[in-house]
C-alpha cells in the first residue's frame, strides 16, 4: 500500500467524508489548527530567545523550561491532533505538492532537534538553575528550533497555493 493509497483510504473514510463536507467543523478544525499553532510556536518563541540570551536573560533557563513546557506540550498535543484531522480531510491533495512533505521533514528536524536539546540539557542541573553560563550548543538549538519552526509556519501556510500543477 503506497503514502497515496493510505491518504486517500483517510479522505474516503467516514471521517475524510464528514469533515471534508462539514460547514462548520473543518473550519474549526483548521481555526485550532492555527490558533493552537501560534500558542505553542509564541511559547517556542520565547523559550528559544530566552536560550539565545535575548529574552528573559535574568531567568534560569529550567525556570522559563519548567513554567512552559505544559503549555507548549498542550499546544503542541492540539496542533498535531487537528493537523491529523485535516490530512483525513485534504486527503492525496496534500501529496500533490513537494510542499507538504517538505513541511514534514521540517517538523522532523524541529523534533529531532528538541529532542537533542532536553537529551543533552535536560539533566544538566547548573544549566538549567543558571549556575554556568549559556553554552554555544544550547544557542544553536534554539537558533534551530526558531528556523525550523518558522519553516513550518510558512510551509503549512503555502500548502493551500500550490496544487502541484506547476
Amino acid at each position: 500500500m503506497s503514502l497515496h493509497d493510505i491518504f486517500q483510504a483517510m479522505y474516503d473514510s467516514r471521517l475524510g467524508t464528514a469533515l471534508a463536507e462539514s460547514l462548520y467543523v473543518y473550519p474549526m478544525v483548521e481555526g485550532i489548527h492555527l490558533l493552537s499553532l501560534a500558542f505553542s510556536f509564541g511559547l517556542i518563541v520565547l523559550v528559544d530567545l530566552r536560550l539565545l540570551g535575548i529574552a528573559l536573560p535574568s531567568i534560569p533557563v529550567g525556570i522559563v523550561l519548567r513554567q512552559l513546557r505544559p503549555w507548549m506540550v498542550g499546544g503542541f498535543v492540539a496542533t498535531f491532533v487537528t493537523g491529523i484531522l485535516l490530512m483525513f480531510a485534504l486527503g492525496p491533495k496534500l501529496l500533490a505538492t513537494f510542499i507538504f512533505p517538505l513541511k514534514l521533514l521540517v517538523i522532523l528536524l524541529a523534533a529531532l532537534n528538541a529532542v537533542w536539546f532536553e537529551w543533552k540539557f535536560g539533566r544538566d542541573k547548573d544549566y538549567l538553575i543558571g549556575k554556568t553560563g549559556p553554552a554555544l550548543q544550547a544557542k544553536i538549538a534554539g537558533v534551530i528550533s526558531l528556523t525550523s519552526w518558522s519553516f513550518v509556519v510558512v510551509l503549512g501556510r503555502l500548502i493551500p497555493y500550490f496544487d502541484g500543477s506547476f
